[in-house]
């Protein structure tokens, strides 16, 4: 697997939308994945035999343009989930520094474990609304995917998932990449 061609962090700046007024969803079932209301990180070990996380980076960054307004820095993460050593996914995590601080440990020990398992097994971290946004053939995920050789022929999806946590809020944006839908639809048919 090679990413050298770009450099963390991947992310780019992002059109995202309401998942309720949107319109010319994806057709199913990457529709379903997409507003799955539960933890993708179980939904994707249901998959596999062997699930495995890949950190491209993580750090303090600027939050890309009207990606997290009102914060002058962000800790940063982004991944790829793999499932039998291959990327389905492309996440990229936003944390405010305040909410860092304050939760250190829990982040930044985090390695190559999931983190849908942190925010999913303790009642802290409330799950909100998902929005979501496509991608063009010519994005810098589709370039991502490139480099991970995935050819890139449609326009790619992701969904991005606010989490609570007392007064802070953090972003959790999971990306698509070829690999897993063409998985999905093999999976719909068997």
């Amino acid at each position: 697997m090679s990413v050298t061609s770009l450099s963390f962090p991947y992310g780019e700046s992002i059109q995202w939308f309401c998942a309720d007024n949107a319109k010319n969803l994806p057709s199913s079932p990457l529709k379903e994945w997409l507003l799955a209301p539960g933890s993708l990180t179980q939904k994707l070990k249901g998959c596999c035999d062997k699930f495995e996380v890949k950190i491209l980076g993580e750090g303090q960054c600027v939050p890309l343009e009207g990606e997290y307004p009102k914060q002058n820095a962000v800790w940063v993460r982004e991944v790829l989930l793999c499932l039998d050593s291959v990327p389905w996914v492309f996440a990229r995590t936003l944390i405010p520094q305040s909410l860092l601080s304050t939760r250190q440990a829990d982040f930044l020990g985090l390695g190559t474990r999931p983190l849908g398992e942190l925010l999913f097994s303790q009642d802290s971290f409330v799950p909100g609304r998902i929005e979501i946004a496509r991608f063009t053939t010519e994005s810098r995920l589709a370039q991502l995917a490139q480099s991970l050789a995935q050819n890139v022929e449609h326009e790619l999806w992701g969904r991005r998932r606010y989490f609570h946590h007392d007064q802070e809020e953090m972003f959790v944006s999971e990306m698509f990449l070829p690999a897993a839908v063409q998985a999905m639809a093999k999976l719909k048919l068997d």
